[in-house]
This record gives structure tokens, C-alpha cells and sequence, in this order.
């Protein structure tokens, strides 16, 4: 080790490039409200994607600014517990100490290769729980003692904006009918209820959230109600939800990630996890926008798994990908994907345009219908957790990705993401009501990704899945683009009756030309499913429907996309 090494500086520096960048986010998250003030959506869809990618670049500076102040032996990763020892006494006393591990871990893989991590050097495990202490509330609370409508009317005192609210009296007995609506009787009785909010509003795409809960002495319901700003008319109240699972949806791992001022993020995920007990702790953190830190979670969920269970991995249930090879821990909610070495010949991409499509997805607005996905290199796992048949198949089909080092293997790049039910197989054991919704849905979601500029590409049924919830969302993403670099096209008409006989197309095709009068018996092998997708989504076989939704885009419209249900009106 050297003379002097400097520990405490370097543990400094980290720390001083953690700061850094929480400080930018605070200001991009801070923007939030006068964007929604002010109805500035594009604005709020470049914030959303500056976000996202703050966190890389800020490491990277970091690193840099490490490796200029400090030389190579100083640096050596044999010296690194003492700086891990001198960043613990550093982040003990902070509101976001747990974030502040995870972009140290950030910094050490940006210096060291990812055969050099130990929890030694690192924290691969949390130094936190045991140090938490109890810290201020940041949540407002409301007894309507009998009084619902004077409850509702301080609450919206409270949470004001520089726009009026468009029709306030109105909303609110709205508000209180659904209220009443929602919850039995006697509840609205009890002399105990309250209502707990969260003090920070929640702002994501074109809309604003309180978030919270409504509680008695015995029971609670989770609680969320939307706000809309209608540009030229106000701000409107939309709903009122207390169904655990459309709360759930509004949390939803196919979103983008809220925009929310968080002073302890430790205290605003646990009060979550309170309402909305089925959502994983790593969902919920990345809900809010430290995906990082919902990373490293979901890492220390997946070691603890394997740990404690027999679990084995096994090849994920499906067709099998062309480009893709998916694997999967039944136990554990999660699959596993893995670029192929070699795709099927009728695939025109490569390694690296998989890597910038998957890559594309993080940073794009997510309107609910394509899955967040986690990126991670050089996972190792024992041996012992691999079923014989998946490890073979992971071997002959990506063998520069996938190797067995002794009793490890190692897998060298992947991406995660939440385990679905293929569409393709919920339907063949799908009940007639339950085919009907779940193509409706279907439908649904390629126009909402549509509205969002995401053209999926490949759009058979094996690329959708079906969530717990029974919503239809997209992840294959090796195909896609932007809607708008898509060129529509009508079939032409055949110039001569050997046109029409032909077995090739009579007209030349460019690489981006899409025809969807294509599309129906490309996606439906099934002559009755064909038929019922007709009657309900029709329009998407044709070319000027597509046109008519790039001409609002490139005009600067966002369309509205609801991540809730709204009464009388046909969303998700």
C-alpha cells in the first residue's frame, strides 16, 4: 500500500460526485411543476430522457475526475476497504445514505473490472438498516370527523398551483361521490378515518398525482388521485383510485419514472411499500426515477434468493427468440435476456443495434406498454443453479456471452426484465371473454405506443406479454423505431393480372416502408382471432391511420395516454 494513501480523499471525491448529481436531479425533478403549470409536454419528455441519463454521465466525470487527481498505485483496488470504511463514516449522517452506496458501487465498477468486486471494496450488501434512524414525516394527514367535503376542501387548499383549478366545487363533489362509491358505508362514518398523503405532488408525462392513503383503526386502502391540466381551461381533477391494483398500474414497471421531491427516499419508498405491499422495494425506487438504486435491489433480492432456495434457472416458456435467448428463476418474478450469438437470417440487425434499441427504451416515454428493462455485465452464478438443458441450450446459442468457469458460470452481459405471460400462450388457454379483452388490449397497446412515437417493428404475439394485472405490454424491442421514421405505405394497385399472380411484390420496398394491410394474417394464424382484432382495431391496417398519427406528432402533440381507468371513456 502506499505511504500516506489518501482513503479519506478519495472517499471525498466519490461522495463530492455523488452531490453533484444530486443536485442536478433535484433541479431536473424540481422543474416538474411549472412544466405541468404551464402544460409544456415536450419540455417535460426532454427533462424525462435528461434524467435518465444524468446518472451515467455524472459517474463518468467522477471516474475521470479520480483518475487525474489521483495516480494508478494509489488507486490499486487492494486499498479500497479503507476507502469503503472512510465513505461509511462519510454518508452516516445522510437523508439518502442508501443512494449514496449505490453510487459508490457505481464509481468502483467504472474504475475496476467486474472480476475485482468483493463486499470488501464494495457494497454489495447495504451498511444501512441498522443505522436508520427515525426521521421527520413527510406526509399531511386529514380527519374528515363526519365531514367529507370540508376534508376535501383542505386538502385541495394545500395543494395549489399557479394555474387555477378549472372547476374546483365541481371536482370536488365529484371526488366525494366517488369516494363514497368506493369504500363501504360505515367507512365514511367511522369517527377514526383519515386520509394520509404524501406532501410532495408526483408529476409524470402530462399529469400530477397526491398519493397516499385512506386508513381506519383496522383497515386501509391506497390512494391516488390524478390531476390534469387542460391547456386553456385549468386544472382538473380527474379521479379518485383506491383499488390496490390500479394504484399498483399507476406504479407500474412499464412507466416512466415519476418526478417527486423525496428529502429522505428511505421514508417515501417505505411509505409505499405500506400501501402497495405487493410491489417489490426495487420496482418502487426506480418508480421514482433511481433506477440505479432499484438495480442494486433488485441484485441483493436475486443473491438472497439463491441463497436461500433450490431454485434452478431454466429456459423462460415461449417460442424461442431469433435474436434472443430468455431464461428465467421460476421462483422469482424475473427473466433473464440474452443477445444470440447468431440471429435467424430473416433478422436485419446486429449485436450493437440490439444493444442501442434496448438501450433506447430506458430513455423514451413510457406510457405503460413496454417493460423496464435493467442492464448488467458479468453476472456469476454457482453452477449448481443451472437446470443441465437450460445451461446447454445458453452455451451452443451464445457462447461469447455465456460461459463455465469451474463451478461458476459466467454471463458476461443480460438484461432483466419482469416475467409475463406470453400473449401467443394466455390465448390458447384463454376463456372467449378473456381472448375478446385481451386482444382489445392488445390493440390498445400498439396504439399507445403509437402515441408515444414507438413503432414495435415486430409485432406478433410472442413479442407482447400479459401482466398480472391482465394489461398487454410490449418487450421484445430488437425492431423497433420511431414512429415517425416509419414510412407507411398503401399496397399499390397491379399494373397487369401477372402483377396480381405473382409470387414477389410488384413494387420496390425501402428498409423503413411498413404496409399494414400486411398485418392481419402476419399476426394471426388464427382465422376467428383475425376476424375479432378486426372489429376492434381495424383502422391499424391502415396506412392513413398510421400518417394521421405521425403528422400530430411532428405538429408537437403528446397524446394523452391514462395509466388509470376513467369513467365513460374507452382507455386502459
Amino acid at each position: 500500500m502506499p505511504q500516506h494513501w489518501p482513503a479519506a480523499d478519495i472517499a471525498r471525491l466519490i461522495l463530492d460526485g455523488f452531490d453533484d448529481y444530486r443536485e442536478h436531479f433535484r433541479q431536473i425533478t424540481d422543474g416538474a411543476r411549472a412544466r405541468f403549470e404551464q402544460a409544456l409536454w415536450q419540455e417535460t419528455q426532454v427533462a424525462s430522457a435528461a434524467r435518465i441519463n444524468l446518472y451515467e454521465e455524472k459517474v463518468s466525470e467522477t471516474v475521470e475526475r479520480l483518475r487525474i487527481a489521483f495516480d494508478s498505485d494509489t488507486l490499486d483496488v487492494s486499498c479500497w476497504p479503507l476507502v469503503k470504511n472512510a465513505y461509511i463514516s462519510l454518508i452516516d449522517l445522510r437523508f439518502d445514505d442508501e443512494l449514496s452506496e449505490t453510487w459508490y458501487n457505481s464509481i468502483f465498477c467504472g474504475l475496476f473490472s467486474h472480476d475485482l468486486i468483493s463486499d470488501g471494496c464494495m457494497f454489495i450488501h447495504t451498511t444501512r438498516p441498522s443505522l436508520r434512524r427515525a426521521r421527520a414525516a413527510q406526509t399531511r394527514t386529514y380527519k374528515p370527523q363526519g365531514q367529507l367535503s370540508g376534508m376535501l376542501v383542505s386538502i385541495f387548499a394545500d395543494y395549489r398551483f399557479s394555474e387555477e383549478y378549472a372547476d374546483l366545487p365541481g371536482d370536488l363533489r365529484r371526488l366525494e361521490a366517488q369516494l363514497r362509491e368506493n369504500l363501504p358505508d360505515w367507512v365514511c362514518k367511522d369517527p377514526d378515518l383519515s386520509v394520509e398523503l404524501f406532501s410532495s405532488v408526483l408529476y409524470r408525462n402530462k399529469g400530477a398525482y397526491l398519493v397516499g392513503r385512506i386508513y381506519t383503526a383496522d383497515e386501509q386502502w391506497p390512494l391516488a388521485i390524478p390531476l390534469l391540466h387542460r391547456e386553456g381551461r385549468g386544472i382538473q381533477i380527474d379521479a379518485l383510485i383506491t383499488d390496490e391494483a390500479d394504484v399498483s398500474i399507476i406504479f407500474s414497471f412499464t412507466r416512466s419514472y415519476f418526478m417527486v421531491d423525496v428529502p429522505v427516499p428511505a421514508e417515501f419508498i417505505g411509505f409505499l411499500r405500506r400501501i402497495l405491499p405487493g410491489k417489490h422495494i426495487a420496482e418502487l425506487y426506480t418508480s421514482i426515477g433511481f433506477y440505479k438504486h432499484g438495480k442494486s435491489e433488485f441484485y441483493r433480492a436475486l443473491i438472497n434468493h439463491l441463497a436461500n432456495t433450490d431454485d434452478q434457472f431454466i429456459m423462460a416458456p415461449g417460442v424461442r427468440g431469433m435474436v434472443m435467448t430468455v431464461f428465467t428463476l421460476p421462483g422469482f418474478n424475473t427473466v433473464f435476456k440474452i443477445i444470440k450469438d447468431r440471429f435467424s437470417p430473416s433478422k436485419n440487425v446486429d449485436r450493437a443495434t440490439v444493444i442501442e434499441k434496448y438501450r433506447l427504451v430506458k430513455s423514451v416515454d413510457r406510457v405503460g406498454r413496454m417493460a423496464d428493462t435493467q442492464e448488467f455485465a458479468d453476472f456469476r452464478f454457482p453452477l449448481s443453479k443451472f437446470d443441465p438443458a437450460c445451461l446447454e441450450e445458453l452455451l451452443e446459442v451464445a457462447p461469447s456471452t455465456v460461459s463455465v468457469e469451474g463451478d461458476t458460470v459466467l454471463i458476461r452481459h443480460c438484461w432483466t426484465e419482469r416475467r409475463m405471460t406470453p400473449l401467443n400462450l394466455y390465448l390458447e388457454n384463454a376463456s372467449e371473454a378473456q381472448v375478446r379483452e385481451a386482444l382489445e388490449d392488445y390493440g390498445l397497446a400498439i396504439k399507445q405506443l403509437a402515441a408515444a412515437n414507438i413503432f414495435p417493428g415486430d409485432m406478433l404475439l410472442k413479442n407482447f406479454g400479459v401482466t398480472r394485472h391482465g394489461r398487454v405490454v410490449f418487450y421484445d424491442y430488437d425492431e423497433i423505431c420511431f414512429l415517425t421514421e416509419a414510412n407507411f405505405r398503401h399496397i399499390p394497385a397491379p399494373r397487369t393480372p401477372e402483377d396480381e399472380m405473382a409470387s414477389e411484390p410488384w413494387y420496390s420496398i425501402g428498409p423503413l416502408d411498413v404496409f399494414p394491410e400486411e398485418f392481419p394474417p402476419f399476426l394471426f394464424a388464427d382465422a376467428g382471432q383475425r376476424r375479432l382484432f378486426d372489429q376492434l382495431h381495424g383502422e391499424l391496417y391502415n396506412a392513413d391511420y398510421w400518417k394521421s398519427l405521425q403528422e400530430a406528432i411532428r405538429a408537437g402533440k403528446v397524446i394523452d395516454v391514462f395509466p388509470y381507468r376513467r369513467k365513460g371513456l374507452d382507455n386502459e
